[in-house]
């Protein structure tokens, strides 16, 4: 008889705890049609020129100058071109009461259930050497460059990315599937940087950002997911990859 009485209240306490992640504000995002072509012509252009800035920041030397220049370059693109395409929104959520305010701590928390599950697979990954390799690869920036650099290029990229994908992009695919459109558009554009590790972590992250921006009707609950999860992914990851960034240290042969 307790334990009957117990599963009720824990599904209570989960419908409570997942209910904003479940419910969709009700907004009115209304705009014209000549805003509308404008959004779609600009994030057109905008995705093809970040992602070839992408796929060139990952291909300079770790620490280098170049590499900081062109990874905040990436994120200035995306934050220029989400901002020249049309009004963005931060956003709102249910809170208690079923009064809506802006996503702090539920997107903070997300950031943190995302990382877990990340630290799980990474924990998988690094027993498959390809995978190994490629998450090596993208952490040797973070082992071999300025701790504060890395810090505050891997942020800036999270925030603008958000802006764009997840803010601009979102809206320029209107009513045809902005989920999936804007998730898909994230993987493609993540294969610019060749790395197979990378691309395989946009798909999921991707649709867990779009799914907060189709919940909140803006972006500030992604960006917020996206900083925490980057945070912690730079902060406890490379521990686990230490072999293979004693590796990643070693000059190229020839």
């Amino acid at each position: 008889m307790t334990r009957r009485r117990a599963l009720p209240g824990l599904g209570a306490a989960i419908e409570r705890a997942a209910g904003p992640l479940l419910r969709s504000v009700p907004r009115d995002h209304w705009e014209s049609d000549d805003v509308f072509r404008r959004r779609r012509r600009v994030t057109g252009a905008v995705a093809v020129a970040g992602a070839s800035l992408l796929g060139a920041s990952l291909s300079t030397p770790p620490g280098s100058p170049r590499f900081y220049g062109l990874t905040l370059g990436v994120a200035g693109t995306w934050v220029a071109g989400g901002l020249a395409s049309g009004p963005l929104h931060l956003g709102r959520m249910f809170g208690p009461g079923d009064r809506l305010r802006r996503p702090l701590l539920t997107p903070v928390a997300s950031g943190v259930g995302a990382f877990g599950a990340f630290y799980a697979a990474a924990l998988v990954a690094r027993r498959i050497p390809v995978l190994e390799r490629a998450i090596g690869s993208v952490l040797s920036y973070a082992d071999q460059g300025s701790a504060p650099l890395v810090l505050t290029t891997t942020l800036a990229n999270g925030l603008a990315e958000e802006v764009f994908f997840r803010g601009a992009l979102y809206a320029a695919a209107g009513a045809d599937r902005p989920v999936l459109v804007s998730t898909v558009v994230y993987g493609l554009a993540t294969t610019a940087t060749r790395n197979p590790a990378l691309v395989l972590a946009s798909v999921p992250m991707g649709l867990l950002f779009a799914q907060q921006r189709r919940t909140t009707g803006g972006i500030q609950a992604s960006m917020l997911t996206h900083v925490v999860w980057s945070a912690l992914m730079l902060r406890y990851l490379p521990p686990l990859f230490v072999d293979q960034l004693a590796e990643e240290r070693l000059p190229s042969p020839g």
